[in-house]
């Protein structure tokens, strides 16, 4: 994943939406390794490597990652066409547009 994209969530990011959170959402790219978001009460860490105890992991490309960031494609969508594979607390992943709303 390139640092502009890491770049974009931190600036996307609503701590609002993550108050009260105790998150951590594992990324495992295809196309750019595996990288983890720990949301905590109103703040965001992201850091490169595998989490032990994620609450959420999710298998997908980065250009699924931002399809579904801009709102090109929806979550649900991704998930049901294969692009998006989800394990753990799925329902986490409905979170992801209100901690990084577009716009």
């Amino acid at each position: 994943m390139s640092d502009n994209t890491l770049d974009k969530l931190h600036a996307r990011f609503d701590p609002e939406a993550a108050r009260g959170m105790d998150e951590v959402f594992q990324f495992h790219f295809s196309d750019a390794g595996d990288y983890h978001l720990v949301v905590r009460d109103a703040t965001l860490d992201v850091q490169e490597g595998v989490h032990e105890e994620p609450s959420i992991s999710l298998r997908l490309s980065t250009a699924t990652l931002k399809g579904v960031m801009n709102g090109e494609i929806s979550g649900m969508n991704a998930f049901m066409s294969g692009k998006l594979k989800a394990t753990g607390n799925v329902m986490l992943a409905t979170e992801l547009g209100k901690l990084f709303p577009y716009g």
